[in-house]
């Protein structure tokens, strides 16, 4: 009971730190040290819980063991990112946002298709994924090809809904100003409009980051080559291997933080001009 009531005394002490840091003006590099801290006390709380009341490493195995496994396995790991994200995920993600942004401008010329096309991708965006991935996989076989397909179809339509609203939120006294000084339709596009929805266009860029890495991973549930984050943490919880299934959560999660921190740097070098991106 000893560690159970250390782990209390975590939990106490990282509350406390917590809220004296909340209140003070935090700035830079600062602001990461409320977040740090809470991770740290989530995981000493764990471990200490997990040893102090004897769980068995096949339910909920310690953070230190997840940290072992993990730098032992380092080779699988790096192979199983490249396989999902960089094949996977990545490709995917380029061609869906990509194919959504391409998709948004034509909508946004031609009003039939606003009429048409939106409904159909609010009905195909609710489509389960745990339905689609099986028919891709079928479709592109069992390399990351189908996995690519699977992102594509999860992140096009949140990306075309964003592109679309925000073509749809210049100001009527800039689109005026923009007919005065008789610019085509292109010219209002690339001068005004665009930039005006970047915004709306980054969101969507931003939402797609981890739709895109889910994606990839549930496809890979559904059939894959012998490498994959998907097909890992599937074969491990088979074996009951639980502590390689948490460094593979471990790897995606940090991936995919990185990814959305890469496209949030991304955004704010162009729209450094936005009053959201002001300080």
């Amino acid at each position: 009971m000893a560690l159970v009531a250390a782990a209390v005394a975590v939990w106490l002490v990282g509350w406390w730190i917590n809220a004296r840091l909340a209140r003070l003006p935090l700035e830079g590099a600062a602001r990461l040290l409320p977040p740090l801290v809470f991770g740290v006390t989530l995981l000493l709380i764990w471990e200490l819980a997990v040893r102090g009341l004897g769980v068995s490493p096949v339910l909920l195995p310690a953070p230190s063991a997840i940290w072992a496994r993990l730098v032992a396995s380092l080779p699988t790991l790096r192979a199983d990112v490249m396989q999902t994200f960089v094949k996977g995920a990545l490709s995917g993600y380029v061609i869906g946002c990509g194919a959504a942004i391409l998709t948004g401008i034509a909508v946004d010329r031609m009003p039939f298709l606003r009429r048409g096309l939106l409904p159909v991708g609010n009905l195909v965006s609710a489509l389960p994924i745990v339905g689609m991935a099986p028919i891709m996989v079928m479709w592109f076989g069992f390399d990351w090809e189908s996995k690519a397909a699977v992102v594509v179809l999860m992140v096009f339509f949140p990306m075309l809904v964003n592109t679309v609203q925000g073509l749809a939120a210049t100001e009527p006294m800039q689109a005026d100003l923009m007919r005065t000084y008789a610019a085509s339709y292109w010219q209002t596009l690339f001068t005004l409009r665009l930039p005006a929805a970047s915004p709306f266009i980054f969101n969507g860029l931003k939402i797609s980051t981890t739709l895109a890495l889910i994606g990839a991973i549930v496809a890979e549930f559904f059939g894959s080559p012998t490498v994959g984050m998907g097909f890992r943490i599937s074969t491990e919880v088979g074996r009951l291997a639980l502590d390689m299934v948490w460094a593979e959560i471990a790897v995606a999660a940090l991936v995919g933080s990185a990814f959305y921190g890469a496209v949030a740097l991304i955004e704010r070098a162009a729209t450094f001009w936005h009053p959201s991106q002001r300080r």
